[in-house]
């Protein structure tokens, strides 16, 4: 904040206390009882409004609202870049928290973290703090279920973009993903597009009628296979999809389909490295958990 903004907010606030004060005092009328059968002149429905000053309970609660404020501005900022004579940040207030919960937390996560992951994956007591943590930072997008959502993968199958082991798993969550799938229609054109699109619907078992699978079949060949491989069973190290197994991040029918192979797809996963690696453990092993029964 400059210096002229700073100043303009302080001169602002002060000018408006002053005249909040003045207003409260000049029109307190000290001198007269403290009811009067004087009225303002004004009447609605036969009730005159009456010209009486504010109990003194009321004006004195004012006067507080006042001293409070005066009192707060000079303990806390709120005065452009005056800090406040106690030095109140809310980075810090953040981060005395953080120390805090740490302190508190830490002999719990201690407790897991030379664990295997595939050992707390199995610790019902890991399992309930794995889901808090998941539903803090992961429920947004894959849904509190874990079940993902269109766009978003679900966690609970066996069918996994980048790999389902372990270490996989701590690698996607600790440095997150970033999915690319190119645009192909200025390089196939359109019936290109609609041809692969039936071939690749048609690998999973899906029907494609009117399409030409054996054109389409070509060009996946041709432009494809370098990323989803020649069986189109995809490849973990390019988070390139299993395409046979009918389990579709954007969807499979043909328009959809259609859309991400002429348009293209772009998923990302966010890093959550400043969790840090406690809590990545127990993160990972919930995660990994959720699939289990699959595996």
């Amino acid at each position: 904040m400059s210096n002229f903004w700073s100043g303009y907010i302080i001169t602002l606030t002060v000018v408006f206390l002053l005249l909040v004060t003045w207003i409260l005092f000049a029109t307190r009328k000290g001198q007269r009882p403290d009811q009067t059968d004087d009225t303002t002149g004004h009447e609605y429905d036969g009730i005159a409004e009456l010209d009486n000053p504010l109990p003194r309970w009321w004006f004195m609660l004012f006067v507080a609202t006042i001293v409070y404020a005066v009192i707060y501005l000079i303990l806390y900022p709120g005065m452009g870049k005056f800090p406040g004579v106690l030095g109140w940040t809310q980075v810090g207030q953040y981060e005395r928290e953080v120390e805090r919960a740490e302190a508190q937390f830490a002999p719990i996560f201690a407790r897991y973290i030379d664990m295997p992951i595939e050992e707390v994956a199995r610790d019902e007591e890991a399992g309930r703090i794995g889901q808090r943590l998941f539903a803090t930072n992961c429920s947004v997008c894959h849904g509190s279920d874990a079940r993902g959502a269109f766009g978003f993968p679900n966690l609970t199958d066996n069918d996994w973009i980048w790999g389902g082991e372990p270490e996989q798993i701590m690698t996607t969550i600790r440095e997150g993903r970033q999915a690319a799938m190119p645009a192909w229609l200025a390089v196939i054109g359109e019936q290109g597009v609609r041809n692969t699109a039936g071939y690749v619907r048609s690998l999973s078992g899906l029907e494609s009628d009117g399409m030409d699978i054996e054109a389409g079949k070509q060009v996946f060949n041709t432009n494809c296979v370098a990323c989803h491989g020649p069986d189109g069973k995809g490849n973990p190290l390019l988070g390139a999809p299993n395409l046979t197994d009918d389990v579709w991040l954007y969807g499979s029918s043909m328009l959809q389909v259609q859309h991400t192979i002429r348009a293209g797809r772009n998923g990302n996963m966010p890093a959550q490295a400043h969790l840090g690696d406690d809590k990545l453990h127990m993160l990972a092993a919930y995660v990994y958990g959720l699939s289990l029964e699959d595996k």
